[in-house]
Formats: C-alpha cells, sequence, structure tokens
C-alpha cells in the first residue's frame, strides 16, 4: 500500500480587473450572459463565456425548468454551443461568474460536478488544458490552468 498526495494549483486575482486584457474581456460576456439567466425557482444566476481558438466568443447561462433535472447549466449550455457550431475548434479559456438574489457571492463559485465532467471531456478531446477563470458576482476571481485542478481523478473515454 502507499499513499497518493494529490494537489491543486490555482492563481488568485483580488478582482476582475487584474485579470489580464483576455481573460477580463471573456468575464465580462460571461457577466452579460448571467443576467440573462432563466433561474427562476433557484435564484441562482450563472453565465458562462468560452473563448474559442478561432477568436470566437460563445456564450451560455443556466435555463432552469419546473421538472428540476430538465434544466442546464451555464457551463453547459455553453460548451455544448461550441461544440454544436464549432467541431473542431478547440477551447482557449472558459470564464464563469455567479450570484444569488438571496445572498451576495464574493467568493470564486466553482462549477459544478456535471459541469466538470462536461469539460474534462473537451479537454481530453482537444488533448489540451483549457484554463477555468470563475468568481462570484464581486470579489476575487480564481483561475486554474486545467479542469484536472478541479477534478484530478475525472472519468474519460480511456476507461470505456
Amino acid at each position: 500500500m502507499k499513499s497518493v498526495n494529490i494537489t491543486a494549483t490555482f492563481t488568485i486575482y483580488n478582482s476582475i480587473g487584474e485579470l489580464p486584457k483576455t481573460a477580463k474581456n471573456l468575464m465580462e460576456q460571461a457577466i452579460t450572459a448571467r443576467k440573462k439567466a432563466y433561474a427562476p425557482y433557484s435564484n441562482f444566476n450563472v453565465g458562462a463565456a468560452i473563448l474559442l481558438e478561432n477568436g470566437t466568443i460563445i456564450l451560455g447561462n443556466n435555463q432552469e425548468n419546473a421538472a428540476y433535472p430538465s434544466g442546464l447549466c451555464a457551463e453547459r449550455v455553453a460548451i455544448y454551443n461550441a461544440a454544436a457550431n464549432f467541431p473542431n475548434v478547440g477551447i482557449k479559456a472558459l470564464a464563469i461568474t455567479a450570484t444569488s438574489s438571496t445572498k451576495d457571492l464574493d467568493a470564486p463559485v466553482a462549477p459544478c460536478g456535471s459541469c466538470r465532467q462536461a469539460i474534462a471531456e473537451y479537454e481530453v478531446k482537444q488533448q489540451s488544458p483549457i484554463p477555468i477563470y470563475f468568481m462570484g458576482k464581486i470579489g476575487k476571481v480564481a483561475k486554474s490552468d486545467s479542469l484536472k485542478d478541479l477534478l484530478p481523478l475525472a472519468f474519460d473515454k480511456s476507461f470505456l
């Protein structure tokens, strides 16, 4: 038997203003998408913006449904939109922002487990990491250089 230590590395920016120009623009696009989210049940609005290798920015926001499992998270709306419309174009970066009408979110909000798995699929598909920037409504922004920092033991096609 042996013990394995898995570590994750993140860069923390004090605010959106500290982000590199391209990342700041992407996060601003995610904020715009977040404001258009349809979240009448959870009142938890999420926006996502994906920068593709060809320079295109794809937006997504969460879409809820009275039949709760029928809704979809912002990250998956964006990533599936990118894959459907640009199937052979890699993802350069992803920005995510979330807010709640019930409390102020001033800490970074990471993607849920289902979204992490979806992002992992595309990171494996393109054989390169996807930098992910995430924040609440205001405050600090966290950056992971790869989904592997958020989901170090991801399930992928190598197990099939």
